[in-house]
């Protein structure tokens, strides 16, 4: 693993020094970009005043967004899981009958 080292982005016209590994710096860029952009988006509502607030109000769009994927992702799991068991009982009787078949 490569050893982190300092790297600047840009939130909301303020520059933050981060410590990152090189590997990554496109992704962490990258999420400052979506972070910025979202921030900018609730600041132009104007309906959220204060720096402060537009961040908590971006974390909270952004830990829903995480929480909805992760929901999603187990629901697709359970559904993969329960998909998999089907076809190996499938995958079985077929086995069987055809041991049946040749005996």
């Amino acid at each position: 693993m490569s050893e982190e080292r300092p790297i600047s982005v840009r939130i909301m016209d303020i520059e933050y020094r981060v410590a990152c590994s090189p590997e990554d710096e496109l992704d962490l860029r990258a999420a400052a970009e979506q972070l910025n952009a979202t921030m900018q988006d609730i600041r132009d509502t104007g309906k959220v005043l204060g720096t402060e607030r537009v961040a908590v109000m971006a974390a909270l769009n952004t830990s829903y967004e995480l929480f909805k994927a992760q929901r999603q992702q187990t629901d697709l799991d359970v559904a993969m899981r329960n998909r998999a068991k089907q076809m190996l009982g499938q995958l079985d009787k077929a086995l069987k009958s055809f041991e049946l078949d040749n005996d």
